[in-house]
């Protein structure tokens, strides 16, 4: 079993930054499926960004070039940086990991972007 514990979210005036961060305890031990997802009222649940392994992190195009996600495989943590935040990125925000085709959930943290 894999628990995770979203911490960070907030309000933010649009134009803002705001980072997310988790942590992975349990039968966790590298950072590789590790990744964020979120989900605006009345929409589907969206990856946002997401660790892989062997490559370079995956990101969704709406968010390329303003968040950046980072692992840390001693501390068992993933965070997410959020850069030029715009309202369209308000939502609950969701520590997501995989494995074996297994998906594990936080309880998810909330970020609201002011215009």
């Amino acid at each position: 079993q894999v628990q995770l514990v979203e911490s960070g979210g907030g309000l933010v005036q649009a134009g803002g930054s705001l980072k997310i961060s988790c942590t992975a305890t349990g039968r966790i031990f590298i950072v590789n499926g590790l990744g964020w997802y979120r989900q605006a009222p009345g929409r589907q649940r969206e990856m946002v960004a997401r660790i892989t392994a062997g490559g370079p992190s995956d990101y969704a195009d709406s968010v390329k070039g303003r968040f950046t996600i980072s692992g840390d495989n001693a501390k068992r943590t993933v965070s997410l940086w959020m850069n030029s935040l715009k309202p369209d990125d308000t939502g609950v925000y969701y520590c997501n990991y995989q494995r074996e085709n297994v998906n594990y959930w936080g309880q998810g943290t909330q970020v609201t972007v002011s215009s």
